[in-house]
Parts: C-alpha cells; sequence; structure tokens
C-alpha cells in the first residue's frame, strides 16, 4: 500500500505542504507534485464531481505520488470507505460537532480493532488486490496506518467539544473552519468569542491529545503566523489563483497593445 507523504511529516512533526483543488484539472496534480507538495485538498462538499471523475483524479494522485484528502459531501459510511478504497489518503469532515459524531466517522474509515471499516480488498488503495491476495498480507495494519481523518471545526458546539474530539483514537487533525465558524460566531455574538480566540482553543485541545491542528489563510504572512503558532496543516495555493494568472496576462496584454497605439 502506498504510504502517505502527510503523516510522514506529521509523525516527525513536520509541516505538511497542501494545496487545493475543486475542479477537475489532471495537470494540477502533476504540478503539485512536481512542486513538491504532500497533498492536495479535493473539495467534494461544495463542488460537483461524479464517481469516475474522482477515481481518474485519485489514479492520477497515486501515479504522481501525492496525497489527496477528500473533503466528502456526505458522511454515510459506505461512502466514506469507498472514497479510500479509490484511492484518497485522507478525509476532511465537515461539521464534526462532538466526540459522538467523531467515533462514527473513525467506525466508519478504520479497521477492527480501531473501527468497523467494510473490507473488499480490491480497489486501487490495495492496487487492485496486489496487496491483499497474498500470504501474510498486512493490508489491514497499512491501512490503518496510512490513512488519516481531519475533523473540521466548524460551529461554537464544536469549539466547546474540540478536545473531547481530538481525544477520540484515529481522529489525527483538528482543522477550524474559519468561514463557517467566524459566520456563527457573528450570528450569535452572545457567545462571546472571536475567531482568533476559537483557534487558539482548538489549537490546545489538539496539542493536549498530540494531535496536529490546522485552518485555512489567505497570505503567506499568515500562513507564517499559524506555523509559527504550532500548526502543520495550512492549506495554500489552489485552482482558484488561476484568476490571477489571467488577470496578469490580460493586464500584459492591454500593455502590449496599449504600446502599439
Amino acid at each position: 500500500m502506498r504510504k502517505s507523504k502527510v503523516l510522514a511529516k506529521w509523525r516527525d512533526k513536520q509541516f505538511a505542504r497542501f494545496c487545493s483543488m475543486g475542479h477537475v484539472l489532471p495537470f494540477f496534480i502533476r504540478y503539485a507534485a512536481h512542486y513538491n507538495f504532500d497533498g492536495i485538498w479535493l473539495d467534494l462538499e461544495h463542488r460537483n464531481f461524479d464517481n469516475r471523475e474522482i477515481q481518474h483524479l485519485l489514479a492520477l494522485c497515486h501515479l504522481y505520488d501525492i496525497d489527496c484528502m477528500i473533503r466528502p459531501p456526505t458522511v454515510q459510511r459506505t461512502r466514506l470507505y469507498r472514497y479510500l478504497e479509490d484511492g484518497a489518503t485522507g478525509l476532511m469532515i465537515p461539521f464534526v460537532a462532538d466526540a459522538a459524531m467523531a467515533r462514527d466517522i473513525v467506525a466508519a474509515t478504520k479497521y477492527p480493532p480501531i473501527g468497523n471499516r467494510g473490507l473488499d480488498g480490491a480497489g486501487l488503495d490495495t492496487n487492485f488486490g496486489g496487496d491483499t491476495w497474498i500470504p501474510d498480507s498486512t493490508y489491514i495494519a497499512d491501512a490503518n496506518r496510512e490513512t488519516f481523518i481531519v475533523a473540521q471545526i466548524e460551529t461554537p458546539e464544536a469549539v466547546a467539544n474540540a478536545e473531547e474530539i481530538a481525544a477520540v483514537p484515529g481522529i489525527d487533525a483538528l482543522f477550524v473552519g474559519p468561514g463557517d465558524l467566524g459566520l456563527r460566531l457573528d450570528a450569535y455574538p452572545e457567545i462571546g468569542m472571536t475567531i482568533d480566540e476559537a483557534v487558539a482553543q482548538v489549537a490546545a485541545a489538539a496539542d493536549k491529545q498530540n494531535k496536529v491542528w490546522a485552518r485555512t489563510a489567505s497570505s503567506i504572512d499568515e500562513v507564517d503566523r499559524y506555523r509559527r503558532q504550532g500548526s502543520l496543516m495550512i492549506p495554500y495555493g489552489g485552482d482558484f489563483a488561476l484568476a490571477e494568472v489571467l488577470r496578469r496576462a490580460s493586464a500584459e496584454l492591454d500593455a502590449m497593445l496599449q504600446d502599439k497605439l
């Protein structure tokens, strides 16, 4: 089974480089791997992909040896472990509110004795059976060791329960979603908590349980700030950045054409 580059970094207390993708762009995977990213965050919560597109992208991630962390549109158990069978290295689950939900996610995505994932052994994650249909296969232990689960903390309830969520065996990281969490903190000012205070509380909870914590950032200065605070995952760079490429190209064309007048 393919070894996770992200988990290798996290286990060594190193920062894992993530970028993000929300569209079917095969070339993006090749370049992300080429430019030393450890993982790609593939968003299926807010973007629409069909199953064959997902399988195609995951196969390319294996080809170019880069982790793919899927944010799924469902927590339906068979759908979750099919993403792993199709080759996803990790899952980032939106709106994990408490330890009970975290335990349900682990049960669906880890094999016994950690969880209760269903076994097929014929997917891309097993080299289409090549790693399972052999004597003394280590696939079960490998799958539990080389896949990761990230719980998104996106509500005040989740912030309050962050330490209990982090304590669940099989949860590898807490990821603050500042958009949704910030929306809810603004909507309920009586809570009396800023987004920075919430991030600090989640970070402390993760650190106490020896788990990774993460969040998004809008600039390299923010990435550096959160990295210095101890975060080992801050996605930076994504396919929407192509808008900036087109803006710059258009400005260069405007200047060139103006020179010809």
